[in-house]
């Protein structure tokens, strides 16, 4: 969510007691109460509200929400999903729903249903996308359940509905920028943490570094009134620092398995849904490399100009120049955010543009005939084999269609680059023997370095 385009009242009760809860009728539908997501919304504004950014990635989640509050914004995270996440999502979804819908719509009714909660001052950050994936029904899904509970006044801020942007008013000039900032934040300070964390000698070290950084991050984002130019030299600093630590934590030469994980980007981003499985992979001996959110912001940019010229032939117009430009300035705040992490990256680095990885997934999901998560999947597994993986996981939801799309692709591509295992991991939160699954995975990925080494 993270503010990415996945494709792009009157007044009520004062609290949403528990004992309004209702399971759903049969097959997962909740009668509407009062409107669907896009009617226009009666109450207080947004800037009177609380507004809750989902926990796709934690640190992007906070990053974000500190970009929103530099717009006069209260927002925040979700709080951690937990069992009580469940037993609330359970209770409005047959099962048909994929797991992600069901820990968002969770984390939402833990708020709305806490006692003393006032729904006319809560907001929640829901972006939705045209297409078939069923993400494009989680904020209509949502303001159903929320108006089933009583919980009417609760507003769903949703960017690319109809009045989504006017709901954000004037925080959303400039919002993007700062959100891909968020991101790359996230993504960099994530991903220093999972090379330095497999060999780390104090326990905790780098968890310790990255919380800290992250919230150095937020401090900076958050101030009201900063330009883009000194935003970035606010971060530039704050991961100088964070690069240094990161470099001087004492750690011990050994050799472990490297791991790429893929797979679907919630699922594959958010540790309780997929039950910290890098941490998993961790603890028996391995090092994971996953896909970052960033990859699909640049997927979408790219896919967003090719569909332009076709459609409209805008191959030079202002609006294709406006979309070069933005790619332009998203690489310009990559380069300077990553540049203190280099060396910390040597034989970790990422494509140097995201036509490279579709190009890698060419042979098995060709781009002009699919679209989604399913060829940065494949193309990624290729890129991760030719940087020397010794396995690839795929973490995906139950029944997802990237997942099983990618499922059915895996083979080939494992066959035509030496044999690598490639696992997908499906996560629906009844996950078993994790650990021992994990353990098996693992003696094939050995199995093949030795094999690869001969």
């Amino acid at each position: 969510m993270d503010m990415i385009d996945r494709s792009a009242t009157p007044e009520g009760p004062q609290t949403a007691p528990e004992a309004a809860i209702q399971p759903a009728p049969k097959g997962g539908a909740v009668r509407e109460r009062r409107r669907t997501n896009d009617r226009p919304f009666h109450g207080p504004p947004l800037t009177e509200r609380t507004l809750y950014v989902p926990r796709m990635s934690g640190g992007a989640a906070r990053c974000f929400s500190a970009a929103l509050r530099s717009r006069g914004l209260d927002a925040r995270p979700f709080p951690p999903s937990d069992a009580r996440t469940m037993e609330l999502g359970a209770r409005y979804t047959s099962g048909d729903e994929c797991f992600p819908e069901r820990i968002t719509l969770g984390d939402a009714l833990k708020i709305v249903l806490e006692p003393g909660a006032r729904p006319e001052r809560l907001a929640f950050f829901m972006p939705t996308a045209p297409g078939p994936c069923r993400f494009g029904q989680y904020a209509s899904f949502l303001r159903l359940v929320l108006d089933s509970v009583g919980a009417e006044d609760a507003m769903v801020v949703s960017p690319s509905s109809n009045s989504g942007y006017d709901e954000l008013g004037d925080a959303a000039r400039g919002l993007q920028r700062a959100a891909w900032r968020g991101i790359l934040t996230a993504d960099i300070l994530r991903k220093a943490m999972l090379r330095v964390r497999p060999y780390e000698i104090e326990k905790g070290a780098a968890d310790e570094i990255y919380e800290r950084s992250i919230a150095a991050a937020c401090a900076v984002m958050e101030k009201p009134g900063l330009t883009a130019r000194r935003t970035i030299a606010g971060l530039r600093a704050v991961m100088d620092e964070a690069a240094a630590a990161f470099a001087a934590t004492p750690r011990r030469d050994e050799e472990r398995l490297l791991i790429g994980v893929v797979g679907e980007i919630f699922c594959r981003m958010n540790t309780f849904s997929n039950e910290d499985l890098v941490r998993g992979l961790e603890a028996q001996g391995a090092e994971g490399w996953i896909s970052d959110i960033a990859e699909w912001v640049y997927y979408t940019n790219l896919e967003q100009r090719k569909k332009w010229i076709p459609y409209s032939g805008e191959r030079w117009s202002k609006r294709m120049l406006f979309a070069y430009l933005k790619d332009a300035f998203q690489r310009r705040d990559e380069h300077a955010l990553v540049e203190p992490f280099k060396p910390l990256f040597e034989r970790r680095e990422e494509p140097e543009t995201i036509s490279q990885v579709i190009d890698m997934a060419e042979p098995y999901l060709p781009a002009e005939g699919v679209y989604g998560e399913m060829v940065l999947n494949a193309g990624k597994t290729v890129y991760f084999w030719s940087k020397g993986c010794d396995g690839i996981i795929d973490i995906s939801p139950f029944t997802c269609m990237n997942g099983i799309v990618s499922e059915a692709v895996y083979p080939k591509v494992s066959r035509d680059h030496d044999g690598i295992p490639i696992r997908i991991f499906y996560f629906d939160g009844t996950q078993s023997n994790l650990e021992r699954n994990l353990g098996i995975f693992l003696e094939l990925a050995r199995t093949y370095r030795k094999r690869k080494q001969i």
